[in-house]
């Protein structure tokens, strides 16, 4: 009997992976492809750039990771770096484990009107599941500013197709239609953000301790000054849905970094890595 039932958890952990690989594992890519892609989403034209890892294997269903770009910023701001490193500095961590895809807000935003946002990144996931290897159940969105809104808003409706996102600096400008499903959540916020304040990345970051079933509390923030960051991670979560949050000293920067030995180094890649990391 006891072998029995091995078998049977056996054979539904292997269906499970199978199924969270993509139709598109063991297929050559011909409508997708490095570099810019485009696709029409409600009449319009919507562009996005796909990153693949170094020697792309479509037999490996990799993790999916969107970076999303800040108000008056660009795809190409997020995909080729300048005022961050590409994708706040995450692929150079990954290591090759990721696919990567940065998309162009209209008129250089996320107002996401009437939900049109939310459904070009729904068509971007259809077009890369049909065409590359991917795990559906690992994919993730980050974002500063006005793309940690889109990314709040991506986990507000899509939450069920996305295992987490990381809202950096960000407020509820993007909307959050439907807003209760779990999914695990990252925020990060300085304690003296001039453009988005704090309070509302605390407001963003609460809707998750709620729907996440966390233990409510008031995490410790650093001090005006201190040049510190402080990292909570929410006790008391569902399964696989944590929330952390971090709080730093500073204004409304995607690189916020330390004090002494460490003030050139910015927190946020290795922060955010981190968090998604743990999800294998």
């Amino acid at each position: 009997m006891k072998l029995a039932t091995s078998i049977v958890l056996l054979a539904s952990t292997l269906f499970s992976e199978v199924i969270a690989a993509t139709a598109g594992c063991g297929k050559t890519p011909s409508k997708v492809k490095a570099g810019t892609n485009t696709l029409t989403v409600n009449g319009k034209s919507r562009q996005w750039i796909l990153t693949l890892p170094a020697n792309y294997n479509n037999t490996y269903p990799y993790r999916l990771i969107y970076g999303v770009h800040w108000r008056d910023g660009t795809f190409t701001d997020v995909a080729n770096g300048g005022q961050i490193r590409p994708y706040y500095g995450v692929p150079e961590l990954a290591n090759n484990t990721a696919i990567f895809i940065s998309p162009n807000g209209l008129n250089k935003g996320w107002a996401n009107t009437g939900g049109e946002d939310i459904t070009l990144f729904r068509e971007i996931n259809k077009a890369v599941d049909a065409e590359l290897c991917i795990n559906e159940k690992l994919r993730f969105s980050i974002g500063w500013s006005y793309g940690g809104a889109m990314s709040y808003s991506i986990a507000c409706t899509l939450g069920q197709d996305f295992r987490g996102v990381a809202a950096f600096s960000g407020g509820p400008v993007s909307g959050c239609a439907g807003g209760t499903d779990p999914v695990a959540y990252f925020g990060q916020h300085g304690i003296s953000d001039s453009v988005l304040s704090i309070t509302l990345g605390r407001q963003l970051r609460d809707t998750f301790v709620r729907n996440n079933g966390c233990t409510a509390q008031s995490p410790q923030e650093p001090s005006r000054g201190s040049g510190k960051h402080i990292l909570t991670k929410y006790a008391g979560c569902k399964a696989d849905k944590p929330v952390w949050w971090t709080a730093f000293d500073g204004d409304h920067t995607p690189i916020p970094s330390g004090s002494g030995t460490n003030k050139d180094t910015t927190f946020t890649g290795p922060g955010v890595w981190d968090f998604i990391k743990q999800f294998e």
